[in-house]
């Protein structure tokens, strides 16, 4: 490749696929052939083109000088057989454009270093922008996925969220209870129901109004999702003033002690209305128990509704048990 046709050769191929050549000196430093249209793309006039290798640094984006300074002294402690690297270079205009290399120490052997660093210089600024631009899109995408994955929680938070007090709503106790109806006769093991009423719900809402009425059963919500177990059990709003507490692996003896102590801690708990006035309150509950015969969690909800009307019946504030599973005529 040393007679003057084969190198004319070259520089049209390598200028037909859009590369430059350029050749460094390493002993001296210098920079033996320029790669002027490079320079000329950047907008700088012919005297301005580096004659040294540590000028080019001058105009290399700072965040890439640490990268090109490694890759060149990589290569020429042989710990590379090729240079390569990808940089930005400063145009006039400042504005930043990136541009790859690819070089190799063409004189080297055994016993000395070589001086001859010769490579060539291709703009992959096309390139590199997609790149950004994709990245930008992904990340778009990214962030789009996460808000709708938002959304979504957002979605069935409200559908099966009470909206009044955070418990679950009819919709979610029911998909429950269904479900727990279901492992609990596949397994063999125990489900309890409670029915939780507050007593004289309505003269609260006529004596003290509706928003005292609001908080009077946030109140008793919030009573009956600390007494029970966070992950296993499940406290839903049925409607108005009426509780369903659902209980896994939980019988009738573990049922009544629960159901027993909320009828002693909503009373000792009383309810602050306005700045003066404190309102006790009383429940009533009724407890059922899954039996062979109850099939669905709409029989274990009647169970309860009735053992529930028991306890109104024996003058509330009470609990009534209905263990037997047989609906009542």
């Amino acid at each position: 490749m040393d007679q003057p046709g084969d190198r004319e050769r070259l520089m049209l191929a390598l200028e037909a696929a859009g590369l430059e050549m350029w050749e460094n000196d390493l002993v001296e430093g210098k920079v033996t052939r320029k790669v002027t249209k490079v320079f000329e793309e950047l907008g700088y006039r012919p005297e301005e083109a580096v004659g040294f290798v540590e000028d080019i640094y001058r105009i290399v984006h700072p965040d890439d000088v640490a990268q090109l300074k490694a890759a060149v002294v990589a290569h020429v402690a042989g710990e590379t057989p090729q240079y390569r690297c990808e940089f930005r270079l400063r145009a006039k205009s400042g504005a930043w454009v990136w541009y790859a290399n690819y070089g190799k120490i063409m004189d080297r052997d055994g016993t000395r270093q070589g001086r001859r660093f010769v490579g060539v210089t291709f703009s992959i600024d096309d390139r590199r922008r997609k790149e950004a631009e994709l990245e930008r899109a992904n990340a778009l995408l990214v962030e789009r996925n996460r808000q709708l994955a938002e959304l979504n929680e957002t979605l069935q938070a409200l559908a099966t969220t009470d909206p009044l007090t955070g418990l679950a709503n009819r919709r979610q106790l029911f998909e429950a209870g269904e479900r727990e109806v279901l492992r609990a006769q596949r397994m063999g093991h125990a489900l309890s129901l409670l029915i939780v009423d507050i007593d004289d719900f309505k003269l609260v809402n006529d004596t003290w109004g509706h928003a005292a009425g609001d908080e009077v059963i946030c109140a008793v919500a919030a009573t009956c999702a600390r007494s029970v177990r966070g992950q296993v059990d499940l406290v839903g709003r049925i409607g108005g003033e009426e509780f369903a507490v659902l209980l896994p692996e939980v019988g009738m003896d573990d049922a009544n002690t629960l159901a027993a102590r909320l009828c002693r801690t909503i009373p000792a708990s009383p309810v602050p209305l306005g700045t003066t006035a404190l309102l006790e309150l009383t429940v009533s509950i009724g407890i059922a128990t899954l039996t062979p015969e109850v099939v669905s969690v709409h029989e274990l909800l009647r169970l309860a509704d009735q053992a529930l009307y028991m306890a109104k019946g024996a003058g509330k504030n009470c609990v009534r048990p209905l263990p037997r599973g047989e609906l009542l005529a």
